[in-house]
């Protein structure tokens, strides 16, 4: 892939610390809820996602991700109803195929609220509020860090792709809470849990909501083999 920097070879001129974002395009898909700092590979194919992100790459590269609700399927291809809190990300890199289909990479950089919607475009257009968050002091998640690492340590958590990753993280100085969304983004399958922890402003108790749920998940089942005595094993 390549080709992440804005058509004008400028730097993006968005505040990406900032509190409001205005015109941003929004992609809303029923089976995906993007946290931050998670990356998220994306195959564009419909016409106006094309044209949509064509428009993100020649701006900010910025891309709100939403969680449609239950029932999209009959407006589809109008305004069917989302979730009010998103994930806004940004376009890492690109590559534009000769069909004029995209693949990119878009990297969740927050929490954020839908406060209006823009006509004008052939995809959705909207305006967000960053969510405002209460904060909790990382020794203040000591104790949830910990059980995510025995979680994470225990039998149970053997057949989980990344498991030794996520425990590399523990150990590391990235905090808690940030690690917590990507073991939601990566690990949990619920598009509704994932969306219920996104939704949530209070960091202690998404912490220990992923945690509930990790803890919640258990290994596939493992076949019996019954063995017969005889005088071959064919």
């Amino acid at each position: 892939m390549g080709g992440g920097t804005p058509a004008d070879g400028g730097e993006p001129s968005t505040d990406l610390a900032a509190d409001r974002f205005l015109g941003i395009p929004l992609f809303p898909l029923p089976n995906v809820v993007l946290f931050p700092r998670a990356v998220l590979p994306l195959h564009i194919f419909e016409e106006r996602y094309k044209v949509m992100t064509a428009d993100a790459l020649s701006g900010d590269r910025l891309i709100a991700m939403a969680l449609l609700r239950p029932g999209w399927e009959k407006n589809y291809y109008g305004k069917a109803a989302i979730e009010p809190v998103v994930c806004l990300g940004q376009i890492l890199t690109h590559e534009q195929l000769d069909d004029g289909k995209y693949n990119f990479l878009l990297q969740g950089i927050c929490r954020a609220t839908v406060t209006r919607e823009q006509a004008g475009k052939p995809y959705r257009v909207v305006d967000l509020q960053r969510v405002a968050e209460a904060p909790a002091l990382e020794m203040s998640l000591d104790d949830q860090r910990q059980r995510l690492t025995d979680l994470l340590q225990a039998d149970v958590a053997a057949f989980l792709p990344g498991a030794q990753q996520f425990l590399q993280m523990l150990s590391s100085p990235l905090p808690t809470a940030a690690i917590a969304d990507l073991i939601a983004f990566h690990l949990l399958d619920d598009v509704h849990l994932k969306q219920s922890i996104l939704a949530e402003a209070d960091v202690r108790k998404r912490v220990v909501q992923t945690a509930v749920a990790l803890s919640a998940l258990h290994p596939p089942p493992v076949a019996k083999v019954r063995f017969t005595s005889g005088p071959s094993w064919n």
